[in-house]
């Protein structure tokens, strides 16, 4: 990435004078946190919002990485009982937990005088996808700040300035909370986040790096990447009954392996066919 919108990045982070960082310790907020902190020091912090939708190894994760970057970190409680709708598990579930999880965020920032919140979406989520979070985002205005969205920063790009920064987040597989994992209108209950959470922790020790436990009902449907999938083939029978074990009644290997949002892919598939119907109208 050319080094001259990397500056403007900071210009604009320097312009807000202060700044909350919302903060998960992924490759993208942690590089924005970096930035931030170069640029604007003690008046730059990390905020982590600590609720049952964020695994407890990332929450661990974040820490380390706040204290890499040398930026001050706070933990932030969070209950969804202060979320509206959102244990329905609508397709617009994100926007509801998104919105309220801003509206934490700004109230912070306020009461300890800072700014702006800063946060990490990239452009290369807002395309062609089902990203109701990102309305909330949009809808939060001025107080809200995405920079890596105004100058058209990739994932990759992301990667490579955390690289060129030296992160420990550069090559750190993308993660999503909890509540993705659980297909729409099955309901969020603190019992099915635990379950699913628990099974990915276990696929973690076993050494795969890149996955995804899907709940639909009570079967696991489990996603990893390609070069992981023989893999967890030949260790089937170890994860099954360790699945089991948690209270799923089946566990199955996804053949089409991992992608992000795909529990949105019935609901993308619908629209397209409803857009097709209507141009052949």
């Amino acid at each position: 990435m050319d080094t001259t919108r990397i500056e403007k990045i900071k210009e604009a982070i320097k312009a807000r004078e202060s700044a909350v960082i919302a903060f998960s310790g992924g490759v993208d907020s942690s590089t924005l946190a970096a930035l931030a902190f170069e640029e604007l020091g003690e008046k730059a912090l990390a905020v982590t919002i600590d609720s049952p939708l964020f695994p407890r190894q990332q929450l661990e994760t974040a820490s380390q990485t706040a204290c890499e970057i040398g930026i001050q970190h706070k933990i932030l409680p969070f209950s969804l009982n202060s979320v509206p709708y959102f244990s329905a598990n609508t397709i617009n579930r994100c926007y509801f937990c998104k919105k309220a999880l801003l509206e934490t965020l700004l109230e912070f920032a306020e009461k300890i005088g800072f700014n702006v919140v800063l946060e990490g979406t990239n452009a290369s989520e807002i395309k062609g996808k089902n990203r109701p979070g990102y309305r909330a985002i949009q809808e939060a205005g001025e107080k809200i700040y995405s920079p890596f969205v105004e100058f058209g920063v990739t994932k990759e790009e992301i990667r490579e300035i955390a690289a060129n920064l030296s992160l420990s987040a550069a090559s750190r597989p993308s993660a999503a909370c909890l509540a993705t994992r659980i297909a729409y209108g099955q309901p969020i209950t603190p019992e099915a986040l635990e379950k699913v959470e628990k099974a990915e922790d276990y696929l973690l020790d076993l050494g795969f790096t890149q996955f995804r436990v899907r709940m639909h009902s009570n079967l696991a449907r489990i996603e990893v990447t390609d070069k992981e999938f023989e893999d967890a083939f030949r260790k089937r029978e170890k994860i099954s009954r360790h699945l089991k074990a948690l209270g799923f009644d089946y566990v199955t290997l996804d053949l089409e392996g991992f992608r992000s949002g795909s529990m949105d892919e019935p609901y993308m598939r619908k629209r397209a066919e409803d857009k097709e119907e209507v141009e052949e109208e």
